[in-house]
C-alpha cells in the first residue's frame, strides 16, 4: 500500500483504501487552510465581497463535515483498531500517540469554531476581522498535527493492521458518511463520501 503525502499528486481514493483516504483528506486539509490564508488579505483589502463570501461558505462546509468525519474515523476506528492489534503487547506508545492525536483533536476543533465565527459573518457579506493570527495558529497546528499523523500514525497502521481489520475501517468510515446528519446536506455528504480529493471545494472562486 502506497500513502500519498503532502505535496504530491493524490489520486482518486475510496473507502477501500481507508489509509489513503486519510492522508488524502490532509490534503483538502492543507488547501482550505491555504484558502484561509488568502482570505486575510482579501477582506482586510476588499472586505465580504461574493468571492470573499463563496470562499468563507466552502471552508465552514469542509471543516463542519469533512474533517470532523477524518478526526471520528481515527478516534473512533483507526485508533482502537491499532490499540486492538498490539493486544498482549506493550502498547504504552501507542496510546500515547492516540491520545497525543485526540487532544489535538479538540484543540483544533476549539481553534476552527473561533474562526467560523468570523467566517460566518463572511458569508453572510458582514463586516468582519480575520487575523492573521488566529488563521496562521490554526494551520501551523494543523501542519504539525498532520506531519506527525503521516510520520508516526499511518505508517504504523500500515504495517500493523491486516486487511480485514483495514475493511473494518473503510466499512465504517462509508456508514459514518452515511447518517442521517450527511444526508442532510447531500452535497457535503457526496464530496465526502466519494472519495474523490482531488478537486478545490473552492474551485472558481478567485481571490484577489
Amino acid at each position: 500500500m502506497t500513502i500519498t503525502l503532502p505535496g504530491h499528486s493524490a489520486p482518486t481514493v475510496g473507502f477501500e483504501v481507508p489509509l489513503e483516504m486519510l492522508a488524502a483528506c490532509h490534503l483538502r486539509v492543507q488547501d482550505q487552510c491555504a484558502t484561509l490564508q488568502r482570505l486575510v488579505p482579501h477582506i482586510a483589502a476588499i472586505g465580504s465581497d461574493r468571492p470573499a463570501q463563496e470562499a468563507a461558505a466552502a471552508v465552514m462546509r469542509y471543516f463542519d463535515t469533512s474533517a470532523r468525519h477524518h478526526h471520528d474515523d481515527e478516534e473512533r476506528d483507526l485508533f482502537p483498531a491499532l490499540i486492538e492489534s498490539m493486544a498482549g503487547s506493550d502498547a504504552v506508545c501507542l496510546r500515547e500517540l492516540t491520545e497525543a492525536l485526540t487532544a489535538e483533536h479538540r484543540e483544533l476543533e476549539a481553534r476552527w469554531q473561533a474562526l467560523r465565527s468570523v467566517l460566518a459573518q463572511v458569508a453572510a457579506g458582514q463586516t468582519a476581522v480575520l487575523t492573521q493570527e488566529g488563521v496562521s495558529s490554526f494551520a501551523q497546528l494543523y501542519e504539525r498535527h498532520i506531519a506527525r499523523e503521516e510520520s508516526e500514525l499511518l505508517p504504523m497502521a500500515e504495517r500493523l493492521l491486516s486487511d480485514a481489520e483495514l475493511d473494518r475501517v473503510g466499512r465504517a468510515m462509508r456508514i459514518r458518511r452515511a447518517m442521517p446528519s450527511a444526508q442532510a446536506n447531500p452535497s457535503a455528504a457526496s464530496a465526502s463520501s466519494s472519495g474523490t480529493v482531488g478537486s478545490s471545494p473552492v474551485s472558481g472562486v478567485t481571490l484577489t
